[in-house]
């Protein structure tokens, strides 16, 4: 395989705008909401050429948040104290605070979003 192999993800939302205040807060970082005849996403942003899949919020009714349900998407860190130190005043709840997995892999960390999904966080410091 000449890629990885996640190359896209989404994560339900049932309030788009309230969603978006969230990761925007938490990650520093500026969503960009498309509306697709009714579906609503919100992108994350893209670096060409660097590591790592992009992916979207999404608000449609086939989409349900869940924070025990379904896949778990890891966020790449830094330092996983600086998102992690953001949740609870952007109004997600922390789960787990940032543990060591192994010297040799790193640091992780799991928090609810505003819409009750289950997210995590990876850093290797």
């Amino acid at each position: 395989m000449k890629h990885n192999m996640v190359g896209w993800f989404e994560i339900p939302v049932t309030n788009i705008e309230r969603a978006k205040t969230f990761y925007d807060t938490v990650f520093g970082v500026e969503i960009n909401i498309q509306d697709f005849g009714g579906t609503l996403m919100g992108w994350f942003p893209f670096a060409e050429g660097k590591l790592g899949a992009s992916g979207s919020l999404i608000q449609n009714d086939a989409y349900i948040p869940s924070d025990n349900k379904g896949v778990l998407i890891y966020f790449s860190s830094e330092d996983i104290n600086t998102e992690i130190n953001r949740v609870e005043a952007a109004g997600g709840k922390i789960v787990k605070a940032k543990t060591q997995i192994s010297e040799d892999i790193g640091y992780m960390a799991l928090f609810i979003d505003s819409e009750g999904n289950r997210i995590a966080l990876h850093s290797r410091a």
